[in-house]
């Protein structure tokens, strides 16, 4: 079959490389010169299997009220004249609830678990070397009573049989040396020791190259300006090349935030909105006050990354719609996290960059078909498209090849917002 992918970050990537294998003729349209140069290029750098959680969960609305004020704030809300904005705003406040958190956490986890499978056997068959490391994330907590509130994703944890620990000082310490400089600053933490890291923009780069030695065909630098639909059937898409069409049997719509800008004309809601986030990239200089793994700053939900020889610090979640700029207030809140857990860094060499998330009001990926033949989705991965990215391949290959996946994807579809 003749598939066409939109989008060439993680998630397009990992879907070509997918479905070539399964032996269709495929093609990735994207408008960048390469691989991974939007929200794949600087992530955290975090592959979250069991730090997986909704953004929408109990007490949310509360802490959010609280963070407006906060000088180093992980939420920063520019509000506009926006409709998509406030009808995503509107359905993730309804998120917010243990029921629904419950579900959604359940979701997300199933599929990360999946994508650590995945993961370990794309590793294994091509020999990718990304700066991997498979030692665990630490959530790490400065009171306690965010210790106290991580109950609720122990429980979640526990239901799902994904395995955790629950640390106090020492065990923190133990598991990151470097934290015995700022012992008095932490309380304790939650360990999911099946988490891993690496870099993502050299992840699917290497993938891109194996995609290509198996026949996927790349067109960098083209805009997509509409799908090619007649009598309720995708026929492939249109282009900037002089309206180039594209012919298709099948669409695969991996464009992460910009996804719906797409489908709007067709009819397709799709709930899923720009949340922007920031990295900063800084070279290790001593490695005895640098992190082994992934700690997560609960405080100001920032997540610092051992890659290879330098540090990637990342999070916060500003929603200010598709704009990219880069706040220097912003860059001063990676800073103080870092710098306040892993003092004697040179964070004047860091480089600093941004990045907008592709959140769902829910939190769990869209993965699968649309009420138009032959187009579908795999987008909305938010903060977790690098962690979930193989396991979405898998089953949107499986569900464009008509075969059954291998874990219920029927929850993950569009149709669960109907």
């Amino acid at each position: 079959m003749k598939v066409i992918v939109l989008g060439a970050g993680i998630v397009g990537v990992t879907s070509a490389y997918q479905l070539a294998k399964s032996g269709h003729e495929v093609t990735v349209v994207d408008r960048q010169s390469g691989p991974a140069l939007e929200t794949s290029f600087a992530n955290a750098g975090e592959v979250s299997f069991g730090y997986c959680s909704p953004w929408a969960a109990p007490g949310i609305p509360v802490k959010a009220m609280k963070w407006l004020f906060m000088k180093h704030a992980p939420l920063i809300l520019r509000p506009k004249f926006d409709m998509a904005m406030l009808a995503w705003m509107t359905r993730m406040l309804s998120n917010c609830t243990s029921e629904r958190y419950a579900i959604n956490k359940s979701r997300m986890l199933r599929l990360a678990d999946y994508s650590r499978i995945a993961l370990a056997e794309l590793r294994t068959e091509t020999g990718i070397a990304y700066d991997e490391r498979m030692q665990g994330t630490l959530q790490l907590f400065r009171t306690p009573q965010q210790l106290e509130a991580s109950a609720k994703d122990v429980k979640a944890l526990a239901a799902d049989g994904i395995p955790y620990e629950v640390l106090d000082q020492d065990g923190c310490i133990r598991v990151e040396p470097a934290l015995r400089h700022v012992r008095d600053k932490i309380v304790g933490g939650l360990l999911t020791p099946k988490d891993e890291t690496g870099d993502c923009f050299k992840f699917t780069n290497a993938l891109a190259a194996k995609a290509e030695a198996l026949g996927v065909r790349f067109a960098y630098g083209t805009t997509i300006k509409a799908l090619d639909v007649e009598a309720g059937r995708v026929r492939g898409i249109v282009t900037d090349r002089e309206r180039e069409r594209m012919s298709a049997d099948a669409v695969v719509v991996a464009l992460g935030s910009y996804s719906p800008l797409l489908l709007k004309p067709f009819g397709i809601s799709l709930p899923v909105y720009p949340v922007k986030g920031y990295s900063l990239t800084i070279p290790i200089t001593d490695t005895s006050r640098a992190p082994e793994s992934t700690v997560m700053d609960e405080t100001y939900k920032i997540a610092i990354t051992r890659l290879g020889d330098r540090i990637r610090v990342g999070g916060m979640a500003e929603i200010s719609g598709y704009t990219n700029d880069l706040g220097l207030a912003r860059r001063g809140t990676l800073e103080h996290s870092v710098t306040d857990l892993f003092p004697g860094g040179d964070v004047s060499k860091a480089s600093f960059w941004s990045g907008l998330r592709p959140m769902t009001p829910d939190g769990t990926p869209v993965i699968g078909p649309t009420k138009i033949v032959g187009l579908f989705l795999n987008t909305g991965h938010g903060t977790l498209g690098w962690t979930m990215s193989t396991g979405s391949a898998r089953l949107i290959s499986d569900l464009v090849g008509a075969r059954t996946p291998e874990i219920d994807a029927r929850d993950l579809a569009i149709s669960r917002y109907a």
